[in-house]
Parts: structure tokens; sequence; C-alpha cells
């Protein structure tokens, strides 16, 4: 008779993690788990909720549902609406901290906040010495779980010792394993060429952590031994080690190889197996080794697979491998100890007894480990999650109305940009949607360009690299190292057409520069920007532009958040903050609240700058000076009827004159965004995320004339506003306005939506 605890049904489970065919050991672990699931119990629906790490992401099977977006955070609070309105009985949540986006992927946790039906949550990396935010990520998952579930025992106490989880709301379930036969290992060597051949066997994703060096280097004293003794070395490198090193550590284990001498007995087989293939290969292995180099391992799906297949097993001493390996289930090795490990190799070898019995000691306690005895484990600890839920919402109630969350965001799109853009830098103007050839190109646009790509990095996409490289490299090319000032100008056939560009380019670029300091992580544009920055800092101080001082001081900030110790830096952000701030204090009136005698273009950068400096050096009084600027601005750029209005550029503003209501262009609504998520983060007055949306609604037709700046189909924005009409020309600064507008948005709803979850 079944347990009353675990009587309620569950007959619509929803699976969140990586799913196949993404390469990874979560995604191999979460499609098993579903599908052991919809084997053992056909009465329960089964979908799956997986987070894509790249653009295009995956051909997913039609089991997935849903397809979340690593570090768009709102993707998270679309998948919780998805599962709210679609009958979800149960959230299985795979938790590894690498899978998520956000600061120790902290960006679940807007998902599981919305989310009205019981939480089981299977964690697969629990830290002994957790840093402030993973500790922080983990106990609010823990607080917002019905249920955990763990795979060792040493994972539940750490639980419970470290983050203060109580022992009764932990599951101990082990990792699932295929139920394969107990065989001989020379019954499938021949499949793979190595009859005859003692074979050794590591498997799983390629990265530095996994130790096959140490392997490698035991070799010699093995086959001085064992001379027939074959290494294969099983699976593809990591993707997201392709991306960010290539094939740096693969080919460092076939050079080691090599200076050893032992290149005919080792043997690569660079891909990503399906599970069929990798019984064969653990069927055909005679010792399987993981020599991983770090003992903070709390779970091994390649460890669980070969115990389970009654493999004779030799590991480090991770917390994992201590665990399933004691009682003569397996052999320990020390870290990064290759003689050690040549040594306990070989006895095994030279003790066929003692191999054996290892062996069947693995395959008796593997069968407890089988996926239809661990679908039968998590389901119990689903329907006792069920039952313990005492209070459902509707899931109506679960979808918040409109002044209680920020709409939805326009798609990235980076079409257009990448049209504008050929193997010089980005071209200036457009006719219509076509570059234009004859306006050639300006440092203004490549520097707002890198400015973009920096902010694409941050956000992880794949194409920041390349696009960030043209653009900086126009920059590099651009700089006079005679004058320590940047050409602007370049006609097409990349002739500059004048010695010293404008101050506001010099600062712009200078920007630039320091937005790829203070957030790129990759050492090559941050060495490349990092030189020119340094040579072109000091001619900022011979400008007397107050915005190429402004687009200068965001830089600088920008740079000093990275490299706060480089005092030079920071003496010309004191003397250009103080120039600004100066220029204030002799315009303002009561009903003149600016540095200047009119209003012109890019407004919003020189409260932005003041914001910034204030904080940072800090000077309260700049503080105030921002704020109450930018307040005039907003209230001064806002019509009747609520939307933002833009100075014109067609006369501007002057004081005590007339203001231009047309031509509205789109750098305006951009500076205005930034500025006011700058003034949101120093205040968290809600207020100034209301203002940066209403200046970024401009861009999608909430305006004078009702029509949308941006182009969804080419991604591209048009030039501007005019009195009857939008300026249907689609050049690169109107285009990189409306881009840096939306990433930085994204940018911080990422984090402001963390920190409400914080909260």
């Amino acid at each position: 008779m079944e347990d009353k605890s675990t009587a309620s049904t569950v007959d619509r489970i929803a699976f969140i993690g990586n799913y196949l065919p993404r390469q990874c050991g979560i995604a191999t672990f979460t499609t098993d788990l579903c599908e052991a699931i919809a084997v053992q119990y056909p009465q329960t629906a089964c979908i799956a909720l997986p987070v894509n790490d790249i653009e295009a992401g995956y051909a997913y099977p039609p089991r997935v549902r849903f397809e979340l977006t690593e570090k768009d955070i709102g993707s998270y609070r679309r998948a919780a609406d998805f599962l709210n309105i679609n009958n979800v009985d149960l959230v299985s949540l795979q938790h590894e901290y690498g899978i998520f986006g956000g600061r120790a992927g902290s960006h679940i946790l807007v998902l599981l906040r919305e989310l009205r039906m019981p939480i089981v949550t299977t964690l697969h990396t629990i830290l002994r010495d957790p840093d402030r935010d993973q500790k922080r990520v983990l106990e609010e998952i823990a607080a917002m779980s019905d249920r955990l579930v763990v795979m060792s025992k040493r994972g539940a106490q750490f639980l419970h010792k470290i983050y203060g989880i109580p022992p009764e709301k932990v599951d101990l379930i082990p990792h699932g394993i295929p139920d394969v036969p107990f065989v001989d290992p020379s019954f499938h060597k021949d499949l793979f060429g190595v009859e005859g051949k003692i074979v050794l066997l590591s498997f799983g994703l390629l990265s530095k952590n996994k130790g096959i060096e140490n392997v490698i280097a035991a070799l010699p004293a093995i086959l001085a031994r064992h001379p027939n003794v074959v290494y294969i070395i099983l699976g593809a490198t990591h993707p997201h080690v392709i991306r960010n090193e290539g094939e740096t550590y693969r080919l460092s284990l076939q050079w080691l190889a090599q200076e050893k001498g032992v290149e005919g007995q080792v043997i690569f087989y660079n891909r990503f197996v399906s599970l069929e293939e990798l019984v064969e290969f653990i069927s055909a292995a005679d010792i399987y080794i993981t020599p991983y180099l770090n003992e903070a391992q709390i779970t091994s799906g390649t460890l669980a697979y070969t115990l389970g297949a009654g493999k004779a097993v030799i590991s480090t001493p991770y917390w994992y491998a201590q665990e399933l390996l004691q009682e003569g289930r397996g052999a320990l090795v020390p870290f990064r100890d290759a003689a050690a490990l040549a040594d306990l190799v070989i006895n095994l070898l030279d003790n066929e007894s003692q191999r054996h019995a290892m062996r069947k000691r693995a395959y008796v306690f593997g069968r407890e480990m089988i996926w239809p005895q661990v679908a039968k484990g998590y389901m119990e600890s689903f329907k006792r999650a069920r039952a313990e839920r005492r209070h459902f919402a509707h899931p109506d109630f679960a979808v918040k109305p409109l002044d209680k969350r920020p709409g939805d965001l326009p798609p990235l799109k980076l079409d257009h940009l990448h049209h504008m853009t050929d193997e010089t830098g980005i071209m200036q103007h457009a006719i219509f949607t076509v570059p234009n050839y004859r306006e050639g190109y300006t440092i203004d646009d490549n520097a707002r360009a890198l400015m973009v790509s920096a902010l694409l990095e941050v956000l992880g996409s794949e194409e920041s690299l390349e696009l960030a490289s043209r653009y900086l490299a126009f920059i590099l090319y651009a700089f006079n190292r005679e004058t320590g000032r940047f050409h602007n100008f370049m006609d097409y056939q990349r002739n500059w057409l004048e010695e010293v560009g404008s101050d506001d380019s010099h600062g712009r670029t200078l920007w630039a520069l320091g937005a790829v300091l203070g957030r790129s992580n990759t050492p090559t544009l941050q060495s490349m920007a990092g030189h020119v920055f340094e040579q072109s800092l000091p001619a900022i101080l011979n400008t007397t532009s107050p915005r190429a001082w402004a687009f200068a001081l965001i830089g600088i900030q920008e740079y000093l958040q990275r490299f706060a110790g480089d005092r030079r830096a920071g003496q010309v952000r004191e003397e250009l903050s103080g120039r600004l701030f100066a220029l204030y204090q002799s315009h303002r009136s009561d009903e003149w609240r600016w540095y200047e005698d009119r209003l012109t273009y890019c407004n919003a950068a020189l409260p932005h700058a003041m914001l910034l400096c204030g904080q940072a050096m800090p000077n309260a009084a700049m503080t105030e000076t921002g704020l109450e600027s930018l307040s005039w601005l907003a209230d001064l750029q806002r019509a009747d009827a609520g939307y933002f209005v833009p100075i014109g550029s067609n006369g501007f503003y002057p004081q005590g004159g007339e203001r231009a209501r047309f031509d509205q262009q789109p750098v305006e609504a951009q500076a205005m965004v930034s500025a006011c998520l700058e003034a949101y983060r120093i205040t968290v007055d809600k207020r100034w995320r209301k203002e940066s949306r209403r200046a970024f609604e401009w861009f999608l037709g909430r305006n004078d004339l009702n029509l949308p700046i941006y182009d969804p189909t080419t991604g591209g924005c048009r030039d501007g506003l005019h009195p009857d009409r939008v300026n249907e020309n689609q050049g690169a600064e109107s285009t990189l306005a409306f881009i840096q507008a939306l990433l930085e948005l994204r940018l911080a709803e990422n984090i402001l939506m963390t920190m409400e979850v914080q909260t």
C-alpha cells in the first residue's frame, strides 16, 4: 500500500536544464532523467525547457517546449509565464552554476520566484567554500524548492552544515546510469581495432581540469611492464573551451604523448558520442581512469557510468569518487601523481583476480543506480513535494500587470550592423538601407560600434570579438602618435580628410576604449585598447567642448572600474569633472538648469558624466548636480501626453529662444536611456527606470508621429523624425544608437531583476 505522504499524482512535469543535442554533462543527465520518467510513468507528460548558450540554439526533439537564453534575464521571466499557464504540476530543476546567466547563475532565481507549482531541484554542484554570491544563490534556490535532490552523502552533509538546509528536505538519489550487462572487455574490442590489447579509458568533454596529462605521463612506466596497453581518450573538447581557447589542451596532450614516446599507444576519439557508442567503449575498457585535478566535485556522470558497467576504476580522490569507490569498488590515487598512478595500474593488471573482484563489487552496487530505479526515486520525491505543498495559486495570478513589470524588449538583430560594416570599419551613412560609399567612414561611428561590441561581449554574443576587432583596428589606424589625437573622417579610398578630428570625436573614442578596458575579458582587445587609451588620454585636457569632456569622463569611469589605481586617469577625471561642474554653477538658474546657454545634441551625456563622477570620487554636490540637471532635462523632453520628445536638431534650443521640435535624432534617445539608467542605479528611484523606458519607446513609435524609428525587418534604425515623416535612411549613428540603448536596457534589466530577487 502506497504511503500517504507520496500519494499525490504528478501528471505533467517540466524539466529545466541543458538538453541534448547540446554537448555537456547536464544536458545528458536532464535528457536521460526526463526520458526515464516518461518511460517508467507513461501516464505522466514530460516537457523540457533547455538553456541555450548560443544564439542559434540547438535542434531539440519535440519534448522541448520552450527555450531559455542563458544571458537574457527576460527569457527566464517568460519561461515562468509559460509554465504557469500550461498546467504544469511540478518543475524539476537541474542546478549547476555555470549554465544560467547572471552572477553565480542568479538569473534562474527570477524564474523560480514566479512559479506557482512545486519545485524539486537536483544540485549538481555543492561547494564547500562558496563565495558570497554562490552561497546566496544556492540558499535562495533551496528556500524556493519544495525538495532538494543530491547524489552523495557528502552533498547532503554540506547542505546542512554550510547552507543550513534541514536534512528532512533533502532526498539522496544516485546518479542515473544505463542498464548494461556485465561482459568481458574483449567482447567489444574488435569494434575499435584494439583486440588483444589492454585498454585504459577516460571519457568526457575535454578541458584542462580533467588531468589527462597525468595518465599520459604514467604510460611509459606502464608500457615497460605491459607493452600491449593502449589508452583511449574519448570525447570532444568542451564547446565553451573550443570557443575561448580552441584545441590548445588537446594539442598539448598530443605533444606530451610524442615527448613521452607513447604516441603509438594513445588514441584520441574526438567526438561527442551517443549513449550506444559510449556503452560500447566502456564495455571494451579493462580499466577506467578519472584523473581529475580538483577535489571539489560532488558528482560525476562518467564515474557513475563506468562503475555501474562493472569496470575496474582508478580515480583521483575527488569527493564523489571517495564515496562511490569505497569498500573496494575502485581504487584512489593522489592528485597529479603520475608515478603512483602507474604503480596502481600495473598492480591491477598484474593481479587479475583482484581486478575482477573490484569489477563485480562495482557492478552489484550499480544495480541501484540504473535509470528505472532512479526514476522511481525521483517520482517519490516529486509526489512528496506535491503532497507537502499546501498553498496553490491559480496560474492566472502569476502573470503580473504592466505596472508591476517592464514591457518586453525587441529581439536583438544585427543584420544591418553587419551590412554597414566592411573590412575597414562601419560606414557612416546609408541611402535607405544601402551603404553610401561616397560618405566614407568616421571614427565617431567606429567608436560607437566598439562600445556596442563591448556590450555584446558582456551579454554573451558570439559575434562580439569579430566586430570589436574590426572597429578597434579602425581606431588604432586613426590615432596619430605625433599629436596624440585621432583623425575622424575617412573617404571610401581610405584617405584621411583632416589632420585632427573634432574634440567630441576624441572624447567619444576615449569612451569606447574605456568601455573595452572596463568590460571586455578578451586579453588581446584589452592590450590594444589600453595602449591607445594611455597615449590619447592627455590630449583630452586640451579640448574645449563640454560634450567631449562628458564622453571622456564616462569612458574614464568605465576604465577605472577595473583599474581604480591609475593615478593619472583619476587626475584627468578630477580636472574634467571640475570643469563641467563649474560650467553648471555659472549657467544654472531656477529656470535654466543646464551647463551651457543652449541645449544641442547628446544632451543627457552631461548629467550622465556628473552622476558617475559624483558617485565615484565621491562628490555629493556633483551627484546632486547630475540628478537636478537630468530631472530638468527629462521634464523638458516630455510631451503633454507623456511620451519622449527630444530637442530637435533643426535649431536646437538656445536659452530664452525658441525650442526646435524637429528634427529629432536617435542619439538623443540613446543618451537619455543611458543617463536615466545610471540615475536609477544610484538612487533606486523607479522614476528613472520609467524615464529610460520612455526614451526607448521613442524608437518603437511612441513619439510625435506615432511612427517607429527602429526597423525590425533589418535591425537598423531610421535617421530621425521630421515634422511629417521619418527619415528612411538607416545610417550608422542611428542604428548604433538604437542597439546601444537596447543592450544597455537588457544589461540593466539583468542587473536590476537580480537585485530585486536579492531583496
